[in-house]
C-alpha cells in the first residue's frame, strides 16, 4: 500500500516522492524497481536531452542556462547530473550542483546528482531508471549530464532523444574530435567558451570532420556559446527544439526510443547477470583454484572464462571440462 501511495504521489508531481523513488532505485531496493514498473506506462512524454563532453567543458553551466530558458517558457525541468564515483564510498562528489544553485528554490526544477558507479559510458543503470521516474513525475524536459570520460562516453546516445556534444577550444578537443566514437553521437555540437582565440580554428576542424561522414537528413549544427554569460544559449535551445521537430516529422523519434529501450533492457540484463555470476563464484573453491591456474599461466583467461560460463549455465563442476578449454 505504501508503494502504491508513493507511485500516486510521484505521478502527481510530488518532488519528495520523486526523490524517494530515485533513492530506492539507486540503492537497488526491490521497492524502487516495483515503483518503476508501476509508473512506466505513464512515461514517454518528456524530452530527454543528453549533454556529453570532456570534463570542464561547461556542461553544468550550459544546463543551468538552458533550464532558465525552459522555465521562462513555463516548462517543468529535471536535471540528472552524473558525477564520478569515489573509489572508496562509491558516492558522488555533487560538484555539478554547485553550478545550478540558482534553481534550487524553483518548485518547477528538480535536480539530482548521482554517482556513475564506474560505468565507463558515463551513465549507470540506476541513472536510466531515475530518468524514467522524472519523466513519470511530469517533467517536460529531462537533462542528462554524463560524467565526462572522453572517448568512452557514448552511452548517452542510447538514452536520450537529442544528444549535445560540448567541446572547448584550446584543450586538445579538436584532436579528440577527429577520432571515431564521440563525433558519431551528437545531434548538436557546442563550442563553449567561444571567446577563446582558437574558436574559429576549432569550428573549421569540426566542419571538416563532419564533412568526411556520410550525408544525413539532419545536418549537425555547430553553436558557439559562452555559457557563463548566457551568450549563444538561446540559439542552442532553438537547435535542440529544431532537432526534436525534425525527428518527430521524420518518424525517427519512435525508432530512436525503440533502440534506446532495447539497449536499456540488454544493459540491465547484462548488469544483473554479472552481479549474479560474481555472487555465485565469490566463495566457490573450484573457481578460485581455476583462477589460480590462470595466475600460474597453466590456463589462459579466455578458456577459464568459458569454463566458468559453462559451469554457471549447466551447474557442472569445472574439472569436468578438459584442460585448456
Amino acid at each position: 500500500m505504501a508503494d502504491q501511495s508513493l507511485a500516486q504521489r510521484l505521478l502527481a508531481g510530488d518532488k519528495r516522492a520523486l526523490a524517494r523513488g530515485i533513492t530506492l532505485v539507486e540503492s537497488d531496493d526491490p521497492a524502487g524497481w516495483a515503483l518503476v514498473r508501476e509508473v512506466y506506462p505513464k512515461t514517454g512524454h518528456a524530452a530527454v536531452i543528453g549533454l556529453t563532453g570532456a570534463p570542464g567543458a561547461g556542461k553544468s553551466t550550459l544546463i543551468g542556462a538552458l533550464t532558465r530558458l525552459r522555465r521562462a517558457a513555463g516548462r517543468q525541468v529535471a536535471v540528472l547530473s552524473i558525477d564520478p564515483s569515489s573509489p572508496f564510498t562509491h558516492g558522488a562528489l555533487l560538484g555539478d550542483r554547485i553550478r545550478l544553485t540558482e534553481h534550487f528554490l524553483d518548485p518547477g526544477v528538480f535536480i539530482r546528482s548521482m554517482a556513475n558507479r564506474g560505468a565507463l559510458g558515463g551513465l549507470s543503470e540506476a541513472a536510466l531508471q531515475a530518468a524514467l521516474l522524472m519523466d513519470a513525475a511530469g517533467k517536460d524536459d529531462v537533462f542528462l549530464e554524463t560524467v565526462g570520460v572522453g572517448q568512452a562516453e557514448v552511452d548517452v546516445i542510447d538514452h536520450a532523444d537529442s544528444v549535445v556534444l560540448v567541446l572547448i577550444p584550446g584543450s586538445g578537443d579538436s584532436i579528440q574530435a577527429l577520432k571515431a566514437g564521440v563525433m558519431e553521437i551528437p545531434d548538436v555540437i557546442v563550442v563553449n567558451k567561444a571567446d577563446h582565440p582558437l574558436t574559429d580554428t576549432m569550428v573549421r576542424e569540426i566542419k571538416g570532420v563532419l564533412a568526411l561522414g556520410p550525408k544525413q537528413p539532419w545536418e549537425v549544427p555547430i553553436v558557439r556559446t559562452e555559457a557563463i554569460r548566457g551568450e549563444g544559449v538561446e540559439e542552442l535551445a532553438t537547435k535542440i527544439d529544431e532537432h526534436r521537430a525534425h525527428i518527430e516529422a521524420e518518424g525517427t523519434l519512435s525508432e530512436r526510443r525503440r533502440r534506446n529501450l532495447m539497449s536499456e533492457v540488454l544493459g540491465l540484463a547484462t548488469f544483473r547477470m554479472r552481479r549474479e555470476l560474481e555472487a555465485s563464484i565469490a566463495e566457490d573453491q573450484d573457481v578460485q583454484e581455476l583462477l589460480d591456474r590462470v595466475v600460474s599461466r597453466e590456463l589462459d583467461p579466455a578458456s577459464a572464462a568459458g569454463i566458468i560460463l559453462d559451469r554457471a549455465a549447466n551447474g557442472r563442476p569445472s574439472d569436468e571440462r578438459p584442460e585448456g578449454q
